[in-house]
């Protein structure tokens, strides 16, 4: 097997191959991977959703934004609000800015009305107002969905994994699944074949006392009753997804109408999945099949 490997959105990349990919392959995994980041960073001044940020309006519809968005509908009606497109800002108030400053702010909700702020079709994109989008609830697992399309003439098996958001094509993968206390540790191994499995944890982007990436919506606060979570699905947009859902009520409803296993651990150290997820859970104290 051959693996590649190299950084981009901000985590490291690995596509494993079983010969090496050519220029040709390469250049091409690259041009998709920036065309997605100079549409949907919050972290890039030249991107189109920093662009909106700063002045709002109505601009053609991005190539992933009716299939990022229309999910973003679902997981806000299921989780009652919680995961929201518009978290931009409420990111930024904690120091999870463009410039990752960390310098600490007053929480501040994201908008309830989203829906009537931000709206889609399959040829324009409106904002009605100055707002800072933000896809990271599932647009990691977009990207690795795109990649992998786009190694559709790659013979042989291809697993492509973008800092714990991965994506399988051909034999089965067995895939640890790291304790979010304990990062030499797994609670688990998953077993994968052409699916998907992405993960979502309190110990990644974290800073200052209690700080993290995964906030609620409706508050601007970082969750705190759950720790990890990891969802298998047959593409990794909704395996990202539910994984960010599974920190709210509502995620695992969500999970099982889409057809989304999972396994998620608490901040007390129990964990849980769904009755058909194909991991394997070590039976060690604090952990619950």
């Amino acid at each position: 097997m051959s693996v590649w490997r190299f950084d981009a959105i901000g985590t490291r990349w690995e596509i494993e191959t079983e010969n090496p990919l050519g220029d040709d392959e390469r250049a091409a995994v690259n041009v998709v991977v920036d065309a997605f980041d100079r549409t949907w960073s919050r972290f890039r001044a030249d991107s189109l959703v920093s662009s909106l940020a700063r002045s709002g309006g109505d601009v053609p519809s991005p190539t992933d934004a009716v299939a990022m968005l229309d999910a973003y509908r679902e997981l806000s009606d299921a989780t009652g609000g919680a995961v929201n497109p518009l978290v931009g800002e409420s990111l930024s108030a904690l120091g999870y800015d463009a410039a990752v400053s960390l310098v600490v702010g007053a929480p501040q909700p994201a908008p309830a009305d989203w829906a009537g702020i931000l709206t889609w079709t399959d040829t324009r994109l409106t904002l009605v107002s100055p707002r800072q989008i933000d896809v990271g609830a599932l647009g990691k697992g977009r990207l690795v969905d795109l990649v992998l399309t786009e190694l559709a003439g790659v013979r042989g098996n291809v697993t492509v994994d973008a800092g714990g958001d991965i994506a399988v094509r051909g034999d089965e993968v067995r895939i640890g699944l790291e304790h979010p206390f304990d990062q030499t540790k797994a609670i688990g191994v998953a077993s994968i074949r052409d699916q998907a499995l992405c993960a979502s944890a309190i110990n990644r982007r974290a800073w200052g006392d209690g700080l993290h990436h995964v906030l609620d919506a409706r508050t601007g606060v970082p969750v705190r009753t759950w720790a990890a979570t990891w969802a298998i699905a047959p593409d990794a947009m909704h395996a990202d997804a539910v994984a960010t859902a599974l920190f709210f009520d509502g995620g695992a409803e969500l999970a099982a109408r889409w057809g989304v296993e999972w396994v998620r651990m608490s901040t007390a150290g129990i964990a849980e999945r769904s009755p058909n997820c194909p991991v394997e859970l070590f039976t060690t104290p604090g952990i619950r099949r």
